[in-house]
C-alpha cells in the first residue's frame, strides 16, 4: 500500500499547490503572482514531489502519466487502477481542503470555478472545444515525452525530476489560457466536484483528451528511442 499512499499525497500536494496558487494568489490584490506564478507553482509541486516520492511510487500523481507509462514498457498494467484511484482520491480532498480556505475569505463563490478547465465560454480565452482537445492531446503528449525521456536509464542521473518539473512549467505557461490547463484527469477531477454545474458537464475531456495524449507521447518515444523497455 505504500506506493499508493505516496500518490494519494503526491496528488493532493498537486492540486493544493498547484489549484491554490490560481484560486488564493493570483489575484490576490496588489501582489497577485498571475499566469506566470501559477505555471511555476504546478512545476514546483511535482520538481518537489519528484525527490520526496519518486523512490517510493515512480512519482505519476497523474492517471494520463500512469497510462502513458503503461503504454510506454515502463509500467505494471495490474498497478494502473488502483494507481489512478489513489489520484483521483488525493485529487478530490485536496479540493476539499482548498474550498474550506477559500471559503474562509467574503465574497468567495465557488461558482467562477475554482480553477476548473473548461472550453467555450468556460476556457479562460474563450478557446472553443476543438482547441481544448488538440491544445489537452498535445500537451499531455509531450509531457509523457519528456517524463520517459528524462527517467530512461541513459539520460543523466538525478535530474529527472528538475526536467519534469520545468516541463509541466512549459506546458502551464502555454495553456492556462486555452483551458486552463489540465494535462491530468485526477487534477481536474479534484475542483470539478466543488463547482459542479457545468465543470462536471466539461469534465469529461480533461479524461480523455489527457489519456490518448499520454499514449501517443509513450508511443512516441517508444518509436524514437533505440532501447526496448
Amino acid at each position: 500500500m505504500k506506493p499508493y499512499g505516496a500518490e494519494f499525497i503526491g496528488t493532493f500536494w498537486l492540486v493544493l499547490g498547484g489549484c491554490g496558487s490560481a484560486v488564493l494568489a493570483a489575484a490576490f490584490p496588489n501582489v497577485g503572482i498571475g499566469l506566470l506564478g501559477v505555471a511555476l507553482a504546478f512545476g514546483l509541486t511535482v520538481l518537489t514531489m519528484v525527490f520526496a516520492i519518486g523512490h517510493i511510487s515512480g512519482c505519476h500523481l497523474n492517471p494520463a502519466i500512469s497510462v502513458g507509462l503503461w503504454v510506454g514498457g515502463r509500467f505494471p498494467a495490474s498497478k494502473v487502477l488502483p494507481y489512478i484511484v489513489a489520484q483521483v482520491l488525493g485529487a478530490v480532498v485536496a479540493g476539499g481542503v482548498l474550498y474550506v480556505i477559500a471559503s474562509g475569505a467574503a465574497g468567495f463563490d465557488v461558482s467562477k470555478g475554482m480553477a476548473s478547465n473548461g472550453y467555450g465560454a468556460h476556457s479562460p480565452g474563450g478557446y472553443s472545444l476543438t482547441a481544448a482537445i488538440v491544445c489537452e492531446v498535445v500537451m499531455t503528449a509531450f509531457f509523457l515525452f519528456v517524463i520517459m525521456g528524462a527517467t530512461d536509464k541513459r539520460a543523466p542521473a538525478g535530474f529527472a525530476g528538475i526536467a519534469i518539473g520545468l516541463c509541466l512549467t512549459l506546458i502551464h505557461l502555454i495553456s492556462i489560457p486555452v483551458t486552463n490547463t489540465s494535462v491530468n484527469p485526477a487534477r481536474s477531477t479534484g475542483v470539478a466536484v466543488y463547482v459542479g454545474g457545468w465543470a462536471v458537464e466539461q469534465l469529461w475531456l480533461f479524461w480523455v483528451a489527457p489519456i490518448i495524449g499520454g499514449i501517443i507521447g509513450a508511443m512516441a518515444y517508444r518509436l524514437v528511442s533505440s532501447e526496448d523497455h
